[in-house]
């Protein structure tokens, strides 16, 4: 989860190259009417229902611009917010107020559209055993927002990274001469404790990777019959998922066949930003 230590180990250095991305020297325009410190407050307005999201990454934006600003949440990560809730009131320089607007919503946008689609999504599988997971397919530079929106939105995050987790795709299988040989030299090199995961995009690979005792099994682009085969023929002997053309109209069919999850990159490439306004600044000096 994001919290205070996560931000400044972890976090700081996305929020200051997004800042320095839009303030290459100055701020032309808020240097051109604030011409000294002033305080005000601002606004911040939810424009459409959705799940928030962000709001830890609103208020530090503004923080690194103005270590005294202040942002009052009315919400927190996870509420679910409608058209026209004050979410929050920030309160500082203005000049910090107008410099880091853009950015700071950026985030906040992006992460509540995730979390909101998420939501979404994981509701046709609630009932099910059945777990939705995310995928690597995110933003350069934004992974750690998008896969901390996905959790709150109800979702799972898969393999942070490269370096998280085992899974041999179809170019490591080709690479290794085939999918019995590319478990065996991931078992030789991997740590006891690290789990094998490969994608198979046929039953007869389903049958090469359980035989040479893979722990997860990526049923790659399957029909739905072919995955009920795959499920009876695995009988519990290794955790299956399913993966390749996820929509929500499939989620409930994929989750009745018995796979324990369900990838989508769609939960972060296919989100929508959520509307949200920094609106009525003020001063109040």
């Amino acid at each position: 989860m994001i919290n205070g230590v996560t931000i400044k180990i972890n976090v700081d250095k996305y929020l200051l190259s997004a800042l320095q991305e839009d303030i290459t020297g100055e701020d032309v325009s808020t240097n051109a009417v604030m011409r000294e410190e002033k305080k005000g407050i601002a606004d911040l307005i939810c424009k459409q229902d959705g799940v928030i999201c962000g709001l830890e990454i609103f208020r530090r934006v503004f923080e690194l611009l103005d270590e005294k600003i202040l942002f009052k949440a009315n919400f927190q990560d996870g509420d679910e917010v409608k058209k026209g809730d004050l979410i929050g009131i920030l309160a500082g320089d203005i000049r910090a107020i107008l410099s880091g607007e853009r950015t700071a919503l950026n985030y906040l946008q992006r992460m509540s559209g995730i979390a909101t689609h998420t939501r979404d999504m994981a509701a046709e599988l609630a009932g099910s055993g059945t777990k939705l997971l995310d995928t690597r397919k995110t933003t350069p530079n934004m992974r750690i927002f998008e896969k901390y929106a996905v959790k709150i939105g109800g979702g799972s995050n898969h393999r942070y990274n490269l370096s998280d987790g085992l899974m041999l795709k179809d170019n490591h299988i080709g690479a290794a001469g085939g999918v019995a040989k590319a478990v065996e030299m991931a078992k030789e090199y991997a740590p006891f404790v690290r789990k094998i995961e490969v994608e198979v995009e046929t039953l007869e690979q389903l049958e090469e990777a359980l035989a040479a005792g893979a722990d997860i099994i990526m049923l790659d682009n399957m029909d739905n019959d072919t995955m009920r085969e795959a499920v009876k023929r695995t009988a519990g002997r290794a955790e299956l998922e399913c993966s390749g053309n996820v929509t929500k109209e499939r989620l409930r069919e994929i989750a009745a066949i018995g796979v324990d999850y369900v990838s989508a990159g769609s939960l972060t490439y296919g989100a929508q930003i959520m509307d949200i306004s920094l609106k009525n600044l003020t001063p109040t000096e």
